[in-house]
């Protein structure tokens, strides 16, 4: 078996399982490996950073201080009944720009509920090209919608829809109260801690959008007084550097399943959250 495929796989048990001891022999059972290959997988998986306990007679556990994101992680918090399971999910250390590949993809036709997801932005953008600084400690994802999974009567309402899901989930998951300003950027305590970036393919004929991208790019952890000096003041992140009590992969999966649920979302209930969230 790819020693890729096989460190995947036991991370996914890891994640799974996570905090719960699991032994090397009932991993290595229910994955039709080796126990040696459980061995050298849990090895790579701690050259990479993860935070792995090995006792004897108990197995292997994977911290809950761990917050690498991963696919195996992401997929860890998902529910199987979420319509984005159709979409492919992957996963980057750094890329240029999320929202680059994720287009690249709907181009090629990719469903609804494709996501692209890095730690890192080395071209990160936000509207009218501007430079979206992308360090490492941030969630950088970007989600494919098309036609037939959006039935809002207009444009705006998509808008909407994604800052007030975004807003939700925050709130939901840290207890931050979270606010739009305009339609694209979220602010806690009078401070950005995300932008939002839509961009779409259109039929010239009809002049109907054929796909979506939804870039969103969040200050998880990462340490602001770093910044730019142009945009420091102005930002903020949900957790100081180390603190979070949630994970960024728990983050990034129900951002995407509330997402995903705008197939099932009621237009005016949207622009009654949205006036509620709104920074006036």
């Amino acid at each position: 078996m790819d020693n890729r495929k096989t460190t995947e796989k036991v991370l996914s048990f890891l994640e799974n399982g996570r905090g719960d001891f699991i032994s090397g022999g009932d991993m290595a059972e229910k994955l039709g490996i080796s126990r040696n290959a459980v061995w050298k997988a849990v090895k790579e998986l701690k050259n990479k950073g993860y935070i792995i306990e090995s006792v004897s007679n108990k197995g292997y556990r994977l911290s809950e201080e761990n917050d690498i994101i991963s696919l195996e992680g992401i997929k860890a918090h998902m529910k199987k009944e979420n319509p984005c399971t159709a979409g492919e999910l992957l996963v980057y250390e750094c890329v240029d720009s999320t929202n680059n590949i994720a287009k690249e993809l709907a181009l090629k036709g990719a469903p609804s509920g494709t996501c692209v997801v890095a730690g890192r932005q080395s071209g990160g953008r936000g509207r009218k090209d501007h430079e979206f600084f992308s360090p490492e400690g941030g969630i950088y994802m970007s989600i494919v919608l098309t036609p037939s999974f959006v039935r809002f009567s207009a444009n705006e309402s998509i808008i909407k829809y994604i800052g007030v899901s975004v807003c939700e989930t925050i709130k939901e998951l840290t207890g931050n109260e979270a606010l739009i300003k305009g339609n694209n950027d979220i602010f806690i305590s009078g401070k950005k801690v995300c932008g939002i970036l839509i961009e779409s393919g259109s039929e010239f004929d009809s002049d109907t959008f054929q796909w979506l991208v939804v870039g969103i790019g969040i200050n998880f952890d990462p340490d602001v007084s770093a910044f730019p000096e142009d945009i420091k003041e102005r930002s903020a992140s949900l957790f100081k550097p180390g603190q979070a009590n949630i994970s960024k992969n728990l983050l990034i999966a129900d951002i995407l399943e509330r997402i995903c649920d705008i197939a099932n979302a009621d237009e005016k209930d949207v622009f009654a959250k949205f006036e509620k969230l709104r920074i006036k």
